[in-house]
């Protein structure tokens, strides 16, 4: 690999991760505050607002797998000595305290003799960034077992993804609380309370490792209209594969749970994600820059993802705005709300990118 390709930015990576981060905090934004009577499936607006929410989570997770095993296999060196590895476990560690602090029962800290059972079961449901840590470390297991055992990265990674989604429906029906404390069982399944249980979840983050180690094993492939044409036919093949596994729910059982509980969902989601990305690599294959606003965006989104949550759901040591106006708002003023929501977070990285700045001349 040579060192122009090294320094060449994937620009379809870049707008997607900003893409993905922003897509999410209108969501919550919106999901918020808007009234429950705007709330209507028959109106096109909302329902296609209502299925692109459904598409947030594959969206970020697929983007966040991409990004970590593209930088990972960039590095050519082993395992082992792969700085990689330690930047990934301090990763790991991170999402998960920053995870668990966004959920703590109670502002005293050490004090929790007033804490709730229900705050308990709070305090122990996984959400995304616990999902994505994990995610992170199984990616960096699996690469260790490719490398170990001379695998192929599409294979394994491909391999774990689908273990992950096949697993989803039959560990859905276990009450894991038989077997596991429920700090252990809101990993497997949603009956605890946890909005993003490993199962299917992290299939997800290990989907996006094939196309990161695709990337960085194939310097310069993303300029290429060839690229485009095989995200697209990928992504296809699983919207088809979905819809043809409903179709066969249907003969089967006479009735279909496709945007519920069923595993055709998965794939169809995967599918849409892979189509996305299509379009927005077709879309970059002209574009040699972008604003610079975009890049910094994908890189602060874990700093986004966490002062957006805390305004809007607040934490244990402040109440947020869904404690004030909790879907209390109307069209128009809820999309005000999540523009301003988007502006604020943006100014905020700009603020945070020049103040790194003056630091850095001060020091120099």
């Amino acid at each position: 690999m040579t060192p122009s390709s090294k320094k060449s930015r994937i620009i379809f990576i870049d707008l997607m991760r900003a893409f993905a981060v922003l897509q999410m905090v209108q969501g919550h934004t919106t999901d918020v505050l808007l009234s429950n009577n705007y709330r209507n499936m028959d109106s096109t607006i909302f329902s296609f607002w209502f299925f692109m929410r459904g598409m947030t989570a594959p969206i970020f997770l697929f983007t966040a797998g991409t990004v970590f095993m593209y930088l990972f296999r960039l590095v050519n060196e082993p395992f082992n000595s792969n700085p990689r590895v330690k930047k990934g476990i301090k990763r790991f560690l991170l999402l998960l305290a920053i995870g668990y602090l966004l959920r703590y029962p109670t502002p005293t800290l050490f004090d929790f003799s007033n804490v709730t059972p229900e705050e308990w079961k709070t305090f122990f449901a996984v959400d995304v960034l616990h999902l994505i840590g994990f995610g992170i470390f199984f990616l960096m297991v699996i690469a260790f077992i490719s490398e170990k055992f001379s695998l192929n990265d599409y294979v394994t990674f491909s391999l774990g993804a689908l273990l992950f989604f096949g697993l989803y429906q039959p560990f859905s029906t276990i009450n894991w609380l038989r077997y596991f404390p429920e700090p252990v069982a809101g990993y497997f399944y949603q009956g605890s309370g946890s909005n993003f249980p490993l199962f299917p979840w992290a299939g997800y983050v290990l989907a996006g490792g094939v196309l990161g180690s695709y990337l960085a094993k194939h310097p310069l492939i993303f300029k290429s209209i060839r690229f485009s044409i095989s995200l697209v036919a990928f992504g296809i093949g699983f919207i088809i594969l979905a819809l043809l596994g409903n179709e066969l729910e249907l003969l089967i059982y006479g009735q279909t749970n496709f945007w519920t509980t069923s595993p055709n969902l998965i794939f169809y989601r995967l599918g849409i994600v892979l189509v996305l990305n299509s379009i927005v690599s077709f879309i970059s294959l002209k574009v040699e820059s972008i604003p610079r606003i975009f890049i910094l965006i994908g890189r602060n989104t874990l700093l986004i993802y966490v002062v957006h949550l805390v305004i809007l759901y607040g934490s244990a040591w402040n109440p947020g705005l869904i404690a004030i106006l909790d879907k209390s708002l109307n069209v128009w003023q809820t999309v005000s709300m999540a523009l301003l929501m988007i502006t604020t977070m943006t100014a905020m990285v700009i603020v945070i990118h020049k103040l790194k700045l003056r630091n850095k001349q001060l020091v120099t």
